[in-house]
């Protein structure tokens, strides 16, 4: 093998690890379980642009009112869960409580206050 290659199946190699890397750090799951009818909700970043390319100060940026469930408690005795972990969802503005979870904010809502589940 040539210096060339050896540069680049070893530059191939690290891409790798940082991608297998970088997906073992979004499936981790939470060691959070909310109790009976309740959601633990990552929310999606806040838009940092308009459609128009004008960027967006973080003193105007609104909250983001969607993300990504995380967590799910088992519902009430009447009323299984109808969202799950995985799922996208749109919920209230001022929605739920945020929270701090290992360094990442969290909202967690009851099931409620959902709107609805995107897709």
């Amino acid at each position: 093998m040539t210096d060339f290659q050896i540069t680049f199946v070893g530059t191939l190699l690290e891409k790798i690890r940082l991608y297998i890397n970088n997906l073992n750090q979004k499936n981790m799951s939470v060691n959070f379980k909310p109790l009976a009818d309740r959601v633990l909700i990552e929310p999606n970043a806040a838009e940092t642009t308009t459609a128009s390319g004008i960027i967006i100060p973080d003193t105007a940026k609104e909250k983001p009112q969607e993300g990504t469930v995380v967590a799910v408690g088992n519902g009430k005795t009447d009323e299984p869960m109808t969202v799950k972990v995985g799922d996208k969802v749109l919920y209230g503005k001022y929605a739920g409580t945020e929270l701090k979870l290992d360094g990442k904010d969290y909202l967690i809502v009851k099931e409620n206050d959902l709107f609805g589940i995107i897709g």
